[in-house]
């Protein structure tokens, strides 16, 4: 199509430009669409001088923030005449939100106010968005309640989409009582409305409040879309409730929601944390559709799993997929290579990221330092944390402290718990830790120096806490807890399973008992850890031939590691473990981590 001569009028060819930007932006076809900018600019029909120019620098606009080009979106807002219609303001504002620029999206909100242009319902929900999306520290702390308060002076204070965004954006703030009530006075409301509430109370733990809201929408008959089942997933799968995660994937699968790749990295997450890693791979390999977020939670699981190889596997899969790895996905893999001790393999993986242009975050550094202690390089951590560009922050430090406890490394634990303690932490773990470190060196008196420190400083030590989830219920157990209806029963076959277990060559280690106490009482205090209560039950529960599935909130004990091998040598039984660190399966003696956790 011939464009007019400079000067020449554009009305007659406007639409029909318009609508070819609007198809380049569907297609994201940017280097057309640069072309027919450059011929507009060259025409002399840009910057816009009436409103058949401004239409087609608003779909210039458009354009770019479909190609993830905000800066050029800007641009062409600055070619409309001024003033930019609330249209155009708009535009400009999701583009910088949609692209990750939320203080220059709601910076653009701000000034359009100025300008006196009203708010409209299009540019509230982006300057929610950009509300959400900005940093906590750079948050002002009345921007949610002061754009609900503008939300609700407008024509729109009734609109679904206006209060479903609002909404969203209290609970993405963490405003979970505003994000309520705001729910509860809505006189409309819709799928974002039940999914942000589900999910706000979701992130921040609240996994009865969500499950709720889920299911009060389900009575509703609010048709629910694949982000509130993924959330739910999620929830499932951070609580390990897994008959209830596999009821909400039967409810996906009967809705054809599970062809989302959302849902499906959810479910590879959810399967996994609970302990049946092959079902899902099962999910992984099944799915239609495959992205980023399912690739990362594949290779999560099969490091959580000690599955190393397989991780490796499936990065080099999601490579020849076309897909451009992450942070997340070069933690994943370093973490595999920590739980299986290859030091080359996590150094190169470790290197590889500067080549996908990833600077390592904290948590990167926390992974390889966490993998040179557990094969006792320790000098090698520590010169490592004091090379990183940033403050080492708590996890560094105790990743340090987890390898000299390791390998009984008083005095570089002694400088980790120090330089630690100055980052402000007030972990239970870190005191226990160094005092543990302490006692298995031999240096009794400074563990209880350790503990008297802790107590000083006011933390209180975390409970150790294992659960089973048989029968339709959880069962919950803390260390020597007699308050379980069965616990005489659970007390009697672990004694039953421990005289087997003696004969067949298992000796209490006593060495993660911090205190200075004789033998019988060492022996005693190791004997009913938490998880050893859980599996007791699961012994008396849960039926031959399917495994024990038992979940714990800190790292299992090398005592407890190695009894547990003993029993299911002795029982013939198959008991899968998950605490903090990653699942271990124990079968006819052995460990899937072949000791190495």
């Amino acid at each position: 199509m011939p464009l007019p001569p400079p000067g020449a009028p554009l009305p007659t060819f406007a639409r029909s430009l318009a609508e070819l930007l609007v198809a380049l932006s569907a297609a994201r076809a940017l280097p057309k669409g640069q072309q027919l900018h450059g011929h507009l600019l060259k025409a002399g029909h840009l910057p816009a001088t009436d409103s058949s120019h401004a239409l087609l620098a608003h779909h210039l606009l458009t354009f770019y923030a479909r190609c993830a080009l905000p800066g050029l979106s800007h641009r062409a807002f600055l070619d409309l005449p001024w003033p930019p219609s609330p249209a155009a303001w708009s535009s400009l504002i999701s583009s910088f939100s949609q692209n990750g620029l939320p203080a220059s999206a709601f910076d653009a909100f701000r000034r359009m106010l100025a300008a006196g242009v009203p708010a409209t319902d299009r540019s509230i929900p982006s300057a929610a968005k950009a509300i959400a999306a900005v940093e906590a520290s750079s948050r002002q702390a009345l921007a949610p309640h002061a754009l609900h308060g503008l939300a609700a002076k407008t024509p729109f204070a009734g609109d679904v989409f206006v209060g479903s965004a609002v909404l969203d954006m209290y609970a993405k703030c963490g405003h979970l009582a505003d994000a309520r009530r705001l729910f509860d006075e809505m006189p409309d409301r819709n799928v974002v409305s039940w999914s942000s509430l589900i999910c706000g109370y979701a992130d921040a733990g609240m996994h009865s409040a969500a499950m709720g809201i889920f299911r009060l929408a389900l009575e509703e008959a609010v048709p629910v879309n694949d982000f509130t089942v993924s959330c739910i997933i999620r929830v499932c799968g951070v609580a390990t409730l897994f008959k209830l995660g596999a009821q909400v994937h039967a409810r996906a699968i009967k809705t054809a929601l599970e062809v989302s790749p959302f849902v499906g990295s959810s479910l590879v997450s959810l399967y996994s944390k609970c302990g049946l890693v092959e079902c899902a791979y099962r999910v992984f390999n099944e799915a239609p559709e495959k992205n980023l977020g399912i690739w990362n939670a594949v290779i999560v699981a099969s490091a959580q799993h000690g599955h190393t190889a397989s991780a490796f596997e499936r990065f080099r899969g999601m490579q020849n997929a076309g897909f451009r790895p992450n942070h997340i996905t070069f933690l994943c893999l370093v973490t595999a290579c920590s739980h299986a001790g290859l030091v080359d393999e996590g150094k190169q993986y470790f290197a590889l990221m500067k080549e996908y242009g990833i600077e390592p975050q904290p948590e990167h550094y926390a992974a390889m330092v966490d993998l040179l202690g557990r094969v006792g390089h320790i000098k090698e951590g520590l010169d490592l944390i004091e090379s990183m560009p940033m403050e080492p922050p708590e996890s560094v430090w105790g990743a340090l402290l987890m390898a000299c406890r390791m390998f009984k490394d008083a005095d570089t634990a002694a400088i980790a718990a120090k330089r630690l303690f100055e980052t402000g932490s007030r972990s239970s773990g870190a005191h226990m830790l160094l005092s543990s470190t302490y006692a298995a060196a031999g240096r009794h008196t400074d563990a209880a120096l350790a503990r008297k420190a802790m107590r000083d400083a006011g933390v209180r030590k975390e409970t150790g806490l294992s659960w089973l989830e048989a029968a339709g219920e959880v069962h919950s157990f803390v260390s020597n807890c007699r308050r379980h209806q069965r616990s005489e029963e659970i007390y009697r076959v672990l004694e039953e399973v421990g005289e087997k277990m003696e004969a067949a060559g298992y000796v209490a280690d006593t060495s993660v008992v911090v205190k200075d106490v004789d033998g019988d009482e060492k022996r005693a205090t190791v004997r009913y850890h938490s998880e050893r209560l859980a599996i007791g039950l699961g012994l008396l529960i849960v039926p031959e031939g399917v495994p024990i599935r038992v979940m714990k909130n800190l790292r299992v004990c090398a005592d407890c590691h190695n009894a547990i091998k003993y029993l299911t040598k002795c029982t013939g039984r198959v008991v899968v473990l998950r605490d903090n660190r990653r699942f271990h399966r124990f079968e006819n003696g052995m460990c899937s981590c072949g000791d190495f956790w």
